[in-house]
């Protein structure tokens, strides 16, 4: 029954693939769906395709490796789970559509094949959904990862001037990164002047703000001063808003804007040299 099944859906797997590509685009999410290119649409709804038919004639262990594989690429599509989960579900419908179509269910068999197609799917299902939910698991970290070394260096870029840009969100445990990072820095490069650049924090609410303050306040302890920078139109109604006090900082709101003020507090000054 299982080798009938998987050689009906490898024999009929493009009109079964173009139904399941017109329920996808039905769905509230489809513009998702709809903005991928043709090429990538066709090349996801055939390797879904093979994956189901791999899975009623291979073994357990050769079939993990292809759902791991499978899911690894989702993730790197941004398919959430549960765009992953109606895909499943209207492959699903697609082989029942096109079965009854072609009259290749009928009253002698359905049954069988109803219950023979439930028992692969549900199983499959829930192979590729927690095969996928690790990988994203897994591609989170790592970005997050990333982002953390990325956004929580100081760099030197002038003698006794240094700047640390910060890069996303900022939580409790990224704030310690950067407290650590920052005095760690202060130190090593014998900084007198620390620019935090904030173009990149999306948001700057009252916990962001008090971070800021105490990385402020520990560069001080160091003999460093601090000053923040990149602190766009929003961000500054966003501060204003909530009452906080930012009155200890030199604020610029750009980042070069903030580097000619290092260098005045350092006693040095940028100027145009003229072409002999």
């Amino acid at each position: 029954m299982n080798v009938t099944l998987a050689s009906y859906i490898r024999e009929n797997l493009n009109p079964i693939l173009e139904s399941w590509k017109q329920f996808m685009e039905e769905e509230e999410d489809g513009k998702f769906f709809q903005i991928m290119s043709d090429g990538m649409i066709d090349s996801t709804a055939h390797e879904l395709g093979e994956l189901m038919i791999f899975s009623l004639t291979e073994n357990d262990q050769e079939f993990a490796r292809k759902v791991e594989e499978f899911s690894v690429k989702m993730a790197r599509h941004g398919w959430s789970i549960s765009f992953v989960m109606k895909a499943l579900t209207n492959f699903t419908e697609a082989i029942y559509h096109h079965m009854g179509q072609t009259g290749f269910l009928n009253d002698n068999n359905s049954a069988n094949y109803i219950r023979l197609i439930n028992n692969w799917l549900t199983p499959l299902n829930h192979s590729i959904v927690e095969a996928y939910s690790k990988t994203w698991e897994r591609t989170v970290q790592l970005q997050k990862m990333a982002l953390q070394e990325l956004s929580a260096s100081l760099i030197p870029v002038f003698d006794k001037i240094s700047v640390m840009p910060l890069v996303g969100t900022i939580d409790t445990e990224r704030a310690k990164l950067i407290m650590e990072n920052l005095l760690q820095g202060v130190v090593k490069h014998r900084s007198e002047v620390v620019l935090l650049d904030i173009t990149g924090v999306p948001v700057v609410d009252t916990m962001v703000a008090h971070h800021i303050i105490q990385a402020a306040d520990a560069v001080r302890l160091v003999g460093a001063k601090c000053m923040l920078v990149g602190i766009r139109p929003e961000i500054a109604q966003t501060i204003v808003a909530l009452g906080i006090n930012l009155n200890d900082f030199t604020t610029t709101s750009t980042l070069q804007r903030g580097m000619e003020q290092a260098l005045a507090i350092t006693n040095r000054q940028i100027v145009e040299v003229e072409e002999q």
